[in-house]
């Protein structure tokens, strides 16, 4: 890479991470094209990005972003993956981490928060943001539901009540 095309890489990423929420560092030493390759795939797929990038040009990505606690992680071959969603780009990375040995997680950054890579393990083990919203709004709905079916049930009552004094008394009625 000359010069400008270092500057350029250098200005892309730091771009991508000022707009993102999570970064995980990874060790990739001898990780295969078609490992590596797969690895990319599966980070996509989830909706985060891996990129490997030599360890001065990340440094000076990590300028002025919140991630610059990760900096001291840089060393020996490392990659990044990051997105905007933690869990996923945690879970990813840790699932791929799983199956092959080669992959060694160094640890990350949530925010301004420096993560070993026991705290990327816990956090894969969380659900992801979509799951967790599903959830959220089951919470939010059920109480919905059933304040709507106890403002129904004295009207209902009272309505059963009504009935039965008018069948009642058709009935005294018609024996008259």
């Amino acid at each position: 890479m000359d010069r400008t095309e270092k500057r350029e890489f250098v200005a892309g990423l730091n771009s991508a991470l000022v707009d993102t929420s999570m970064i995980v560092v990874t060790r990739n030493a001898g990780l295969t094209v078609a490992e590596a390759t797969d690895l990319r795939r599966k980070m996509r797929a989830a909706g985060a990005n891996y990129k490997v990038a030599k360890n001065r040009l990340a440094t000076l990505a990590l300028d002025g972003t919140r991630f610059e606690g990760i900096k001291p992680m840089l060393t020996g071959p490392t990659a990044l993956a990051w997105s905007t969603d933690p869990v996923a780009v945690a879970k990813t990375a840790v699932d791929f981490a799983k199956t092959n040995e080669k992959l060694v997680l160094i640890g990350g950054a949530l925010g301004t928060q420096t993560l070993d890579a026991d705290g990327i393990r816990a956090l894969a083990e969380l659900p992801s943001l979509d799951v967790l919203r599903a959830r959220l709004l089951g919470m939010i709905s059920t109480p919905a539901t059933r304040i709507a079916g106890i403002l129904q049930a004295p009207g209902a009552q009272l309505a059963r009540v009504l009935a039965a004094y008018a069948t009642k008394d058709e009935a005294a009625a018609e024996a008259a």
